[in-house]
């Protein structure tokens, strides 16, 4: 199977204009996430479903007009086909990256199946191909990965402000942070089992 590669990249989206074309359930939930991370969000679409209303955007009512992407940073096109390939040219006449939902043809953007665990945002792609096999790598990665990853970035943070002070080299860095990781690791087992001894005792 002859498929290019792609460049995977996370993008900074707050206060930026981002267009959303198509106003069904699965638009709104692009609409959501978009919001989440603080998009300023235009929705354009003759009709607008429930959910979709639900949410702080801003909402034409009517069909897409490519000067709607005027200074737009990105571009969501979930309507019928022939509209997402109206869409995906005029993105690609401003120079904007356009996610076409379950259209990958027009497509310039996939948006990949996502995994959060506090500031740790894993990405899964499969070039747009086959979004099943990226939901179900998602969730057996969110089944796989620690709970406390969030816990990994508190102390790769503060292990890295002592790092640089000291002029730590990059690529001693990683062995560090998994030595203090299985330090961490161990001294909450040795609470736990502490704590497992005292209830033990207590019933005693």
């Amino acid at each position: 199977m002859d498929v290019k590669p792609l460049f995977p990249v996370f993008l900074k989206l707050g206060a930026r204009r981002v267009v959303v074309v198509g106003a069904g359930p699965v638009a709104a939930g692009k609409a959501a996430g978009l919001v989440a991370v603080g998009a300023s969000v235009m929705v354009v679409a003759p009709d607008i479903c429930d959910a979709m209303q639900e949410l702080p955007v801003t909402i034409a009512r009517r069909g897409f007009r490519p000067s709607d992407l005027d200074d737009a940073w990105y571009v969501v096109a979930a309507a019928p086909a022939e509209v997402n390939r109206a869409v995906a040219a005029a993105a690609a006449d401003r120079q904007i990256f356009v996610n076409a939902v379950d259209d990958p043809a027009p497509a310039s953007a996939y948006a990949g199946s996502v995994v959060l665990r506090g500031p740790v945002t894993l990405a899964i792609s499969t070039s747009g191909l086959a979004p099943a096999v990226a939901g179900l790598l998602r969730e057996a990665l969110d089944a796989l990965l620690p709970t406390d990853l969030e816990r990994w970035v508190d102390e790769a943070v503060r292990a890295r402000v002592v790092w640089k002070r000291d002029g730590v080299p990059m690529e001693a860095r990683r062995g560090r942070l998994l030595d203090r990781l299985n330090e961490l690791y161990r001294s909450r087992r040795s609470a736990d089992s502490a704590e497992l001894e005292q209830v033990a005792g207590d019933r005693r």
